[in-house]
C-alpha cells in the first residue's frame, strides 16, 4: 500500500469562537492510500489542545507509512500496529482508519455503512454550531441558519445567558449548548439554571476535562442533561464517566478511527448513556466517515461543513441539518469545486 499526503487547509465562513480560542480556518490534512489501482480518502483534523498539529499528523504518517502491509481488509493487524507505535496522534490514525474503509467500500462496491449492516433510515438530524458571539455578530449568524432543526452553542463567555435569550428568541428550534470545559462545577449550575427555562436539550462538558466528580455533581443539580466531550478519548473513560453523565459525544478525532468509535457506542450503551456523533472544523471527507456509523447515534453534530466558506468535498451531510447515507461505495465523497482538480493528483 502506498500511503500519501497532503495539506488540507479550511477556512471558516466566520470567526469560529469557542472557549478553547479563535480561529477563521484549520490546518487539515488530506491523506491518501492507493493500493491496486483504488484510491482511499482520509482526513486529518488535529486539535491544538489535545496536542496536536498538521507537522505532528505528518510526522506521524511518516511513521506510520511502513506499518501498513501490503492487505488494507487487515483492519485489527493495522490498527494495533499504529497504537503500538505512537501515543496519541489520534487524528493522523483516523484519517488512515478512514482512507483503508473507503478503499475498502470502493474495492467491494459498497457503502461503509452497508459493510456495517445498518439502516440509513435511522440517521437523526444533526445541529449546527454557533460559536461565541457579542450580539451583533450573533444576529447576523443566526440569519446564516434559517430552517436548520437544531442549533448547538458555544458558551463560555460574561454575557452566555443575555446572549442564549437573544437566541431563543429568534430561534423556535431545538437548542443545546457547549460551554468546552469552560466553568467550575458552581459555575455551571448557575449558568444551567439560569437557561434551563430556554428549554436546552443538553449542555457538553461544562467543567473541566478531569474533573469527573464535578460532572456527577452537575448533573444531580440540573434538569439538563450532562453529556461529556473532553473527558473522553478512549473506551476506558466511557466506564469512569458512568453514572456521572447522561450521554457522550464521540469524535473520530479522538477515537482514532472508526473502530474504535464503535467499540465506544457499544460500551456507552452497555452502561445506559447516550451517544452524540460529533466533529472537529472538518471537511465533508471525515464528516462523512463519522456518518457511516450515524443509525447508531440519538444526537448528531456533523456540522463541520456547514461552518466552512467553502467544502472541498462533497458527501453524506447535505443542508438543514440533513445526513443523508446513500449507495455510493466507500465513504460515499467525491471532490467539490476546486478539490474535483485535485483528484487523482500524484503526491
Amino acid at each position: 500500500m502506498h500511503l500519501g499526503h497532503e495539506p488540507l487547509d479550511l477556512a471558516t465562513a466566520f470567526e469560529f469562537r469557542i472557549a478553547h480560542g479563535a480561529s477563521h480556518g484549520h490546518a487539515n490534512t488530506l491523506v491518501r492510500i492507493e493500493h491496486e489501482g483504488i484510491e482511499g480518502l482520509g482526513e486529518a483534523s488535529p486539535a491544538h489542545y489535545y496536542g496536536e498539529s498538521r507537522p505532528l499528523v505528518e510526522a506521524a504518517l511518516a511513521t506510520f507509512r511502513p506499518l501498513l502491509g501490503d492487505d488494507p481488509f487487515a483492519l485489527e493487524a493495522i490498527e494495533r500496529r499504529l497504537r503500538g507505535t505512537l501515543e496519541g496522534q489520534a487524528a493522523a490514525r483516523a484519517a488512515v482508519e478512514m482512507a483503508l474503509h473507503d478503499w475498502i467500500g470502493k474495492r467491494l462496491g459498497l457503502p461503509v455503512w452497508k459493510l456495517l449492516g445498518l439502516d440509513p433510515a435511522r440517521t437523526p438530524l444533526s445541529c449546527v454550531t454557533l460559536g461565541m458571539a457579542p450580539p451583533e455578530e450573533m444576529e447576523r449568524k443566526l440569519e446564516t441558519v434559517v430552517g436548520f432543526p437544531i442549533l448547538k452553542v458555544k458558551l463560555g463567555a460574561p454575557g452566555d445567558v443575555d446572549n442564549l435569550r437573544l437566541v431563543r428568541r429568534r430561534f423556535g428550534g431545538r437548542i443545546r449548548v457547549d460551554a468546552n470545559a469552560s466553568w467550575s462545577a458552581a459555575e455551571a449550575v448557575r449558568v444551567l439554571r439560569a437557561i434551563e427555562p430556554l428549554e436546552i436539550e443538553l449542555v457538553e462538558q461544562p467543567v473541566p476535562r478531569a474533573d469527573l466528580d464535578g460532572l456527577r455533581w452537575v448533573r444531580e443539580r440540573s434538569g439538563i442533561p450532562v453529556f461529556a466531550d473532553e473527558s473522553v478519548h478512549g473506551v476506558e473513560d466511557i466506564g469512569n464517566l458512568a453514572g456521572r453523565v447522561d450521554g457522550v459525544n464521540l469524535k473520530l478525532m479522538k477515537t482514532g478511527g472508526l473502530r474504535e468509535m464503535l467499540r465506544q457506542i457499544h460500551a456507552a450503551r452497555a452502561h445506559g448513556m447516550q451517544v452524540m456523533l460529533g466533529s472537529m472544523v472538518e471537511s465533508s471527507l471525515a464528516l462523512s466517515a463519522a456518518a457511516q456509523l450515524a443509525p447508531l447515534a440519538d444526537h448528531l453534530d456533523l456540522d463541520g461543513h456547514w461552518l466552512l466558506a467553502e467544502d472541498p468535498f462533497e458527501g453524506a451531510p447535505r443542508e438543514r441539518g440533513r445526513i443523508v447515507l446513500d449507495d455510493r461505495p466507500g465513504l460515499g465523497v467525491r471532490p467539490a469545486g476546486r478539490a474535483a482538480a485535485m483528484a487523482g493528483r500524484p503526491e
